[in-house]
């Protein structure tokens, strides 16, 4: 396959260019071990961790989590990968996954066994840990995790809009639950409190409070003495998997006879006798010390698909400055340590045993943002020589960790921007833009100090969390919007689930006499699914409590440990409660909207019976009125007639999301980040009147729907722009991807190019933007011959994956973004 211009990453794969390997022979060494290897399930997590809380129970549960991170510290394998710099990770050697029993032990004995043969993402599991999962840990989990609680206590109204079995295995794809397929949100921990301060010192301070606890007092006894406690446990737990691996470093130099590698054994032994119990005094200690919190991190809970590095040429650049200004690292040694944690980083895969949760993140998906650039706490731009070195590595060493983030502002240096439009042309979606004239401002108004607005991070696949100020992690509810729309067009039904009533009976469509009629039974439909998401999530935040904790975490969380509480704690004083529900299908349902309203009440082209009898028949017989529905105004072309209706719906949904807000007590945005979701919600919305075929992909996030977005990239973000509600503040993230052709921003003018519209972008004051760079050629030429494609790394939602490696489904959603050959 040939075509008259390719972006880097598609030279590579043609071999046009080779990829330069000087100065990584190391990491190139460790990755091409198992790159692209089908990953293994290592049990010892789940395993040490069940035996534990076996013999904690009736004790309260911050503490028993600590002592079971503190067994499981004690028991499982600790390793060092071959030719690694930083010792740790928390599986076996090759690809792995872990287990997290706590939450949906229950499925293990009937979906273990599928493991390796389901199509997306297979997982292989040996026959002697089938065993134990079989006979030890799903039997004691049996009736006590969270998905079974959540299952049962959900009322019969919600169930219907939730779950499609009894179960609670198979997810309707109308109001999703998430939280039963992780115990938190992405988080970010505070790593420089760690760095600068060491786990003996933080243990101390546990110590100090403990001591002056009143014994007289009973909040003080019976509710903070635990968690007091468990704080000292798991700084324990994390000393002691560290000294582990000094043990282990050292036995390996013991039998080394490269002496090279023999004095690089010994050197993380020295590295991890210091790091974390002490501050680090190195980019080397800090480099470790990070490792080790992020790995521990896993260990403690699941949450959801990533631990975040933060803001890392921040936190890391004094230790990189001190020891390039002594002569200690050079430039090309800090990079080779921060691309040892890359390939390591990538041989961690998030497991998901639910079909649903599975559905939902495709590719092996996780995420561990680095953010770079934005600005200092004082309002500063905070672009500094690590903000280059993770560009220039990301650029130099293609792989897909870790997920690197730019913050964007009005005042980001023109070289920031250079170097950040260089990256972006690579062509494997790296970096993702978050925009700080958008963030910054919105924090502030809900309540956050603005210093910490200024200092936050990216997490997850676009949002943002201040370390020390969050204090929600309760996954949130998805909700397919485009179901609403279907079930006005079916009086309250969706043909997938045949006759029954899953939304509002609103009438028949075809005797409707208005478009204002229409609307207002459209707004009925979507609020209606609304509601039921507020009442989903109130049940959801008041189970997690009962069932997961997070010693480690409020460890490194000043709040928690100033109110010697939980994270996972229902509420903390002090805490931004910043959650979220996900709008699925947004173009999908203006476009079909803004089509009736023009075609069927104001052009009187079509009857609202033909309408109907086209989207029953799936446009079989009425390809016509298919393309008179295609041809519609759409949303993603600055066309104000399309516009006003994609503005309307976020503003009537943010208003009720702010009522419900003031009634639950924690405030709720609307979101539109699909992940991968909005292919399986896709699956089970028949056709819709934006000429979309039945069970196919909805619209993603904020993007236009596929090939409606006729009028070029600038359009579809001044669409994004006119259908924002900016007086209203219960609104987050909005996705953004944008398709170019490599020949578009081909040479220094495409690099203007791509610089001018990230400050356009930043002008408009939009959440996130990211780029997929790929001739369309090419994605077809990696689905005929995966094999030759292995390596080609397309953009999904907030992260990259390689295209092989994903369904056909999703493959072909990428395939139909409008691909932009001018901008």
């Amino acid at each position: 396959m040939t075509t008259c211009c390719q972006s880097p990453q598609e030279e590579r794969i043609s071999g046009a260019t080779q990829i330069n390997r000087n100065g990584r022979e190391r990491v190139y060494k460790i990755l091409e071990r198992n790159q692209f290897a089908v990953p293994h399930v290592d049990i010892e997590r789940a395993l040490y961790f069940t035996r534990s809380m076996q013999e904690s129970e009736g004790e309260l549960l911050t503490l028993r989590w600590a002592k079971a991170l503190k067994h499981v510290a004690e028991n499982m394998n600790v390793y060092i990968t071959p030719d690694q710099l930083l010792a740790g990770r928390v599986g076996k050697l090759g690809r792995y996954g872990i287990l997290y029993p706590e939450i949906d032990g229950d499925f293990y004995i009937e979906v273990m066994k599928d493991l390796p043969n389901r199509t997306k993402s297979p997982f292989l599991i040996s026959d002697s840990d089938m065993k134990i999962l079989v006979e030890e840990i799903a039997p004691y989990w049996e009736g006590k995790t969270y998905h079974e609680h959540l299952n049962q206590v959900l009322p019969a109204e919600l169930r219907n809009v939730t779950y499609h079995d009894e179960r609670g295995l198979k997810s309707k794809f109308v109001v999703s639950e998430t939280s039963s397929y992780r115990s938190a949100l992405q988080w970010v921990p505070d790593y420089e409190k760690v760095l600068k301060r060491g786990l003996v010192d933080m243990q101390n301070e546990a110590k100090t409070r403990l001591a002056a606890l009143d014994t007289t007092n009973s909040r003080d006894m019976w509710d903070k003495k635990p968690f007091l406690e468990a704080m000292i446990l798991v700084c324990d737990a994390v000393m002691i998997w560290a000294r582990r691996h000094v043990e282990l470093a050292r036995d390996l130099a013991a039998g080394e006879t490269d002496p090279r590698r023999k004095a690089e054994l010994l050197q993380i032994a020295e590295t991890c006798e210091h790091v974390p119990a002490y501050p680090a005094r190195s980019f080397r200690e800090a480099m470790q010390c990070q490792w080790f919190v992020q790995m521990f991190s896993r260990i403690e809970q699941k949450a959801s698909a990533i631990i975040s590095n933060g803001r890392m040429d921040q936190y890391l650049f004094p230790y990189y400055e001190a020891d390039i200004r002594n002569g200690v690292i050079t430039r090309e040694e800090a990079r080779e340590l921060l691309e040892c944690m890359w390939v390591d980083m990538a041989q961690f895969i998030d497991l998901y045993i639910n079909p649903t949760g599975n559905e939902f993140q495709e590719g092996y998906a996780h995420w561990e943002a680095v953010t770079i650039g934005g600005q200092t706490p004082d309002g500063e731009d905070a672009t500094n020589d690590l903000s280059y070195l993770f560009l220039e590595s990301k650029r130099d060493f293609p792989l897909n960790y870790p997920d690197l983030a730019a913050r964007i502002h009005s005042r980001s240096p023109e070289r920031f921007l250079h170097e950040v439009a260089l990256t972006v042309k690579d062509g494997s979606g790296f970096p993702k833009l978050i925009n700080d004239e958008e963030v910054v401002p919105l924090y502030a108004i809900k309540g956050a100090p603005m210093s910490e607005a200024l200092d936050y991070a990216v997490s997850g696949c676009t949002e943002a969390r201040m370390p020390n100020r969050d204090t929600y992690t309760s996954g949130c509810v998805y909700i397919n919007f485009a179901s609403a729309l279907e079930m006005l067009m079916h009086e309250g039904r969706m043909p997938h689930y045949g006759d029954e009533v899953i939304g509002l009976e609103t009438g028949d469509p075809c005797a409707m006499q208005t478009w204002e009629e229409f609307y207002e039974a459209y707004k009925a439909q979507h609020l209606n699914l609304l509601r039921k998401a507020f009442q989903q999530q109130y049940v959801v935040d008041r189970l997690r409590p009962m069932h997961f904790a997070a010693p480690f975490s409020s460890l490194m969380h000043n709040l928690c440990m100033e109110n010697m509480q939980d994270l996972h704690e229902y509420k903390i004083e002090g805490g931004v409660d910043y959650s979220y529900f996900e709008f699925l299908g947004y173009g999908t349902v203006v476009d079909s909207l803004a089509a009736i309203k023009k075609l069927v009440f104001e052009d009187k082209k079509l009857s609202m019976a033909e309408v109907v009898a086209a989207l029953k028949a799936n446009f079989e017989g009425y390809l016509p009125v298919r393309e008179m529905l295609k041809g519609a105004p759409c949303y993603g072309n600055n066309d104000p007639y399309a516009d006003s209706i994609a503005k309307d719906i976020d503003r009537f949904t943010q208003l009720e999301a702010r009522r419900c807000s003031e009634e639950r007590g924690i405030h709720v945005d609307v979101r539109y980040v699909p992940i991968t979701s909005h292919v399986p919600f896709g699956k089970v919305v028949s056709a819709t009147p934006n000429g979309r075929l039945a069970w196919t992909a909805l619209s993603d996030g904020s993007s236009a729907s596929h090939g409606a977005d006729r009028n070029g990239p600038t359009a579809v973000m001044l669409s994004n722009y006119h259908t924002k509600n900016y007086g209203l503040t219960n609104r987050a993230s909005r996705l953004l991807n944008i398709k170019l052709s490599p020949k578009c921003v081909a040479g220094d003018v495409g690099t203007r190019k791509v610089m001018d519209m990230i400050r356009t972008w930043c002008d408009l004051k939009l959440w996130h933007l990211q780029f997929n760079i790929v001739n369309r050629e090419t994605l077809l030429a990696a689905q005929k011959d995966p094999d030759s494609y292995r390596s080609l790394l397309v953009r999904i939602a907030g992260y990259s994956a390689y295209f092989c490696d994903l369904s056909r489904d999703l493959q072909n959603d990428i395939i139909e973004r409008t691909e932009h050959g001018d901008m």
